[in-house]
C-alpha cells in the first residue's frame, strides 16, 4: 500500500523534479503474490471449516445417541410394560388352575359347595388373566412363542377339564362322594401333569424374554455411555484442534510480524516483511512490507535532496532579510520623502496663499491628503507584514488584558460617539498581547466607524468551542454587512464604501484575519438577524490557567 501522487499531472512532475536533481525515480511496487496452499485460506474459512468437521461429527454422534436412548427406552418399556405383566398373568393362572385342581378335587370327596363355588372362581380368575396376555399379545417381541404357549396351556387346561373337573363336577350331585376314585385320579393326575408341562414351558419362554428384554435395556445403556463418551471426545478434539488453529494460523503469523517490525522500527530497514498464513495477515503483511520499501526508498533519495532543501533554506533568509530591508526603507527611506511632500506643500499654500486661486489651493490640498494617505497606507503594510514575523511569543493570557488596553486606545473615540461597550468574562487564550490588542482594537473601531444616527452599543461576548478553543463574537448596531461581502471584506485594500463616506485604508479587516489565523483560529462574519448590525466572530486557542 504504497502512496502515491494525487493524480497523473503530480506524478509526471514529481518525476521531471527527481529527474532533474539525479534523484531516483519511484516505481510502485506490485501487489504481493497471494499465499499458497493451506496459507491461502482466510481466517474465516478456517474457522468455518473446522466448525463444519466438529458440527458433523456432533451431529453424528447426538444421532447415536438418540438412538441408544430410544432403544433403552423400547427395551424398558418392553420389559416393565409387556413381558413382566405377561410373566405376571402367566403366574396368575397357574394359581388358578392350582386353585381349581384342589377345588374339584375338594368338592369330589366332600359334596360341598364352597369348594365348587372356589373352582369356579379359579376358572374365571384363570380366563381372566388368559384375557389379558392376549390383550398383551401385539406388543410382545417373540409373540409366536408365547401365543402358542398360550394355546398349548389353556387347551391343556380344557383337557384336564373335560377328563376331570366337569365330569366331577356332574358326576358329585347324582353319585355323591363317591364320584372321585382311583381312576378318576389317576386321570386327574395324568391331565394336570399336562398343564403343569404348558405351564412351565411358557413361563420359560417368558423368563427368556425377561432376559432379553434386560439385556437390550442393559446394551441401550452401555451404548448410551459410550456416544456421550464420544460427544465428550470430540468436543475435547474440537477444542484443541481450534487452539491449534489459532495458534498456527493466528498467535505464530502475529508473533512472527510482529518481531519482524520490531527490528525494522528498531533501525533494520533492511529486514524484509512477510508471513505466509493466512491469507489476511499475508495480504497485510505485503502491503506493510511494500511501505517500507517505499519508505526506504524516500529515505534514500532524500539524500538527493538535502542540497536543495539547503539551497531554499537560504533562499528564505535571503528572501526575509529583503523584507527586512525593505521594511526598514519604508519606515524610514520612504515616509521622510512623503513627509516633507506634504510640509513644503503646506508652506506653499501659506506662504503664498495670496497669489493662489482657489483652484490652486484645492490641487494643494489634494496633494497634501494623498501624501497623508500614503503614508497612512505604508504605516498599515508595515503592521501587516510585521503579524507573525516581529512579535513576541504566544504565551497564557487573559484575553481581558488586550481588550482594556484596545478600549483606552479607542477611549476618546468612544466618548465622542457615547457609545457603550460591554463584554463578558474573558477566557485565558494562547496569545500575543499585542497582536490581540490590535485585534479588539481594530474590531471596536471597525463598529465606532461604520455606525448609525444612534450611539453605538458594542458587546464582546465568548463560548467554549470544540478542540479546546474558545468562539468570541464582536456585535454592534451599526449600519451592517450585507451577507454577499462576506469574504470580499477580509481582503487587503477591499473597500465597500467611498472614503470620503468613511475613511481608512480597507486594511483593517485583513490584518484582523491575518492576526487570527497566526493564533491558529478563524474569523468570519457571523448572523445578525434580531436587528441592525454586525457579528464578527473569530476564534482563539484556549490555555490552562
Amino acid at each position: 500500500m504504497t502512496a502515491l501522487p494525487a493524480n497523473r499531472d503530480e506524478s509526471r512532475a514529481e518525476e521531471a523534479a527527481m529527474k532533474a536533481t539525479n534523484a531516483p525515480v519511484l516505481t510502485p511496487l506490485p501487489s504481493p503474490e497471494p499465499p499458497s496452499g493451506l496459507g491461502r485460506l482466510p481466517l474465516g474459512r478456517w474457522f468455518l471449516l473446522i466448525g463444519m468437521l466438529a458440527l458433523l461429527a456432533f451431529g453424528m454422534t447426538a444421532g447415536f445417541t438418540v438412538r441408544a436412548l430410544e432403544d433403552a427406552r423400547h427395551a424398558r418399556d418392553t420389559l416393565v410394560d409387556v413381558v413382566d405383566p405377561a410373566a405376571m398373568h402367566t403366574l396368575e393362572m397357574a394359581t388358578a388352575l392350582q386353585t381349581q385342581e384342589g377345588a374339584i378335587r375338594g368338592y369330589g370327596i366332600t359334596n360341598e359347595q364352597t369348594y365348587l363355588q372356589s373352582y369356579l372362581d379359579g376358572l374365571a380368575e384363570e380366563r381372566r388373566a388368559a384375557g389379558q396376555i392376549r390383550d398383551l399379545l401385539p406388543r410382545l417381541p417373540d409373540r409366536t412363542d408365547i401365543e402358542a404357549g398360550l394355546k398349548r396351556l389353556t387347551a391343556a387346561a380344557d383337557a384336564w377339564r373335560v377328563a376331570y373337573a366337569e365330569k366331577v363336577r356332574a358326576d358329585v350331585p347324582t353319585k355323591g362322594s363317591g364320584a372321585v376314585n382311583r381312576d378318576t385320579g389317576r386321570v386327574n393326575i395324568a391331565k394336570f401333569a399336562e398343564v403343569r408341562a404348558a405351564l412351565a414351558a411358557q413361563q420359560r419362554t417368558l423368563g427368556r424374554l425377561h432376559a432379553d428384554g434386560r439385556t437390550a435395556l442393559e446394551n441401550g445403556w452401555q451404548t448410551f455411555y459410550v456416544t456421550m463418551g464420544a460427544m465428550a471426545i470430540v468436543l475435547l478434539i474440537t477444542a484443541i484442534v481450534f487452539t491449534l488453529v489459532i495458534r498456527y494460523a493466528v498467535l505464530r503469523p502475529v508473533s512472527m510480524l510482529a518481531t519482524q517490525v520490531r527490528e525494522v522500527a528498531g533501525g533494520d530497514f533492511e529486514r524484509p516483511l512477510g508471513v505466509d498464513r493466512p491469507a489476511e495477515l499475508s495480504e497485510l503483511s505485503g502491503r506493510v512490507d511494500a511501505m517500507r520499501h517505499r519508505l526506504l526508498d524516500e529515505w534514500r533519495r532524500s539524500a538527493y535532496t538535502q542540497q536543495a532543501l539547503a539551497d531554499q533554506a537560504a533562499e528564505l533568509r535571503r528572501s526575509n532579510g529583503e523584507l527586512e530591508q525593505f521594511a526598514y526603507v519604508a519606515s524610514h527611506d520612504l515616509q521622510e520623502p512623503l513627509r516633507k511632500v506634504a510640509s513644503f506643500t503646506q508652506m506653499l499654500e501659506q506662504r503664498y496663499a495670496a497669489q493662489l486661486d482657489e483652484r490652486a489651493k484645492t490641487y494643494i490640498a489634494y496633494a497634501v491628503d494623498g501624501a497623508k494617505r500614503m503614508q497612512l497606507l505604508i504605516n498599515d503594510l508595515l503592521d501587516f507584514s510585521r503579524v507573525g514575523r516581529i512579535t513576541s511569543e504566544r504565551e497564557p493570557l487573559n484575553a481581558e488584558i488586550p481588550l482594556t488596553a484596545a478600549l483606552e486606545n479607542l477611549a476618546v473615540q468612544i466618548e465622542d460617539s457615547e457609545a457603550v461597550v460591554t463584554h463578558d468574562e474573558m477566557p485565558v487564550v494562547l496569545g500575543s498581547r499585542v497582536l490581540l490588542t490590535q485585534l479588539f482594537q481594530n474590531l471596536i473601531g471597525n463598529a465606532l466607524k461604520f455606525r448609525t444616527t444612534d450611539p453605538p452599543r458594542i458587546h464582546i461576548s465568548v463560548k467554549a468551542a470544540e478542540n479546546g478553543q474558545w468562539e468570541f463574537a464582536c456585535t454592534d448596531n451599526g449600519i451592517g454587512i450585507e451577507p454577499k461581502y462576506a469574504d470580499r471584506i477580509f481582503l487587503i485594500f477591499q473597500r465597500l464604501h467611498p472614503r470620503d463616506v468613511y475613511p481608512g485604508t480597507g486594511i483593517g479587516l485583513a490584518l484582523c484575519r491575518k492576526i487570527v489565523e497566526y493564533h491558529g483560529g478563524v474569523i468570519w462574519l457571523g448572523e445578525h438577524i434580531d436587528e441592525p448590525g454586525t457579528t464578527f466572530r473569530f476564534t482563539l486557542e484556549g490555555a490552562a490557567q
